[in-house]
């Protein structure tokens, strides 16, 4: 892992662990901090870890990054000078402005791009080496499935205390399956409607049992 992804995965942990801290926060339940954060940096990690494994299957790599966009308006040329970083703004301005009640997390970004044994595997040392959308729909949804199996085993642990990582994490692959921008979702749905569609319905079943959690 290269520096500054390293860096914008913390990030990605800094800010998960703002918006779901929100809350108690305010109601001065500073006991379960400790907690949120470890639950922040494992729902991210899993996510970021999961796709790498999925890329290194398929030889490639994976590069995460914080959500940004230079783009202001529809039109190519409609762009701004600078990337502005909407993975960290857009999740502490809802979270702000709901009192911390809508936890947006659309955090991270990624990018693949094709190693070099594999263009000597499967294509020969001087042919295409760019991954296809397919490719990059298996990545993300490998990170999708992680974190609907991360809520899923801490939802059947007997230790109540992981009832809160289990819709934590259902929540952010609800957010990440939103097929807009350069989510997971849009790469997933780029690459393979079928899968899409398969990944949109158990990740709604499983939002929606995380809302009726009481």
């Amino acid at each position: 892992m290269k520096l500054p992804e390293f860096y914008h995965i913390l990030a990605a942990i800094i800010v998960l662990f703002v918006i779901t801290s929100f809350q108690p926060l305010i109601s001065s339940d500073y006991s379960s901090l400790v907690l949120l954060l470890a639950f922040s940096a494992a729902i991210i990690l899993v996510a970021v870890f999961s796709k790498k494994i999925m890329a290194d299957f398929l030889d490639a790599s994976v590069e995460h990054k914080i959500w940004s966009t230079g783009r202001y308006w529809f039109r190519p040329h409609d762009r701004l000078n600078i990337e502005v970083p909407i993975g960290i703004i857009f999740p502490i301005f809802f979270s702000f402005f709901s009192i911390g009640y809508l936890k947006v997390m659309t955090l991270l970004t990624y990018e693949t791009q094709a190693l070099k044994r594999r263009v000597a595997k499967r294509h020969g040392f001087f042919s295409f080496t760019e991954m296809t959308g397919w490719h990059d729909a298996l990545i993300g949804a490998a990170g999708i499935f992680s974190i609907l199996l991360l809520a899923f085993i801490a939802y059947l642990l007997p230790i109540p205390a992981l009832e809160t990582l289990s819709k934590l994490a259902a929540y952010y692959a609800f957010f990440n399956m939103l097929p807009i921008g350069a989510l997971d979702g849009y790469k997933i749905l780029n690459g393979s409607r079928v899968l899409y569609t398969t990944l949109a319905i158990i990740t709604l079943i499983f939002t929606a049992y995380a809302l009726l959690l009481v």
